[in-house]
């Protein structure tokens, strides 16, 4: 553990930012879980709405600097093929 008063709160504020990183890459891992097990189900209007709050969530943490542009580039564009119901892999 530090000794310097600054240090510390350095400490803690990654502490911080990386639990929110974790937090936006737990929730895009989990809305596209969903938007395949919408899309294998055949229900267009839930891949519709999934795919749509996956993209939001993907930009937001871009915007936010928790992901990459390229990384979120390549996430919205699988996520789009799997909308399209083309494989991802």
């Amino acid at each position: 553990m530090a000794n310097i008063h600054s240090q510390k709160k350095r400490i803690e504020r990654a502490l911080r930012e990386r639990d929110e990183n974790r937090r936006y890459t737990s929730r895009i891992k989990t809305y596209f879980h969903r938007l395949e097990t919408a899309v294998a189900e055949g229900d267009d209007t839930a891949a519709d709405a999934e795919h749509r709050v996956l993209v939001q969530t993907i930009d937001k943490a871009v915007k936010r600097g928790s992901l990459h542009k390229n990384n979120g580039a390549r996430k919205k564009s699988r996520a789009a093929r799997v909308r399209r119901g083309v494989s991802a892999e």
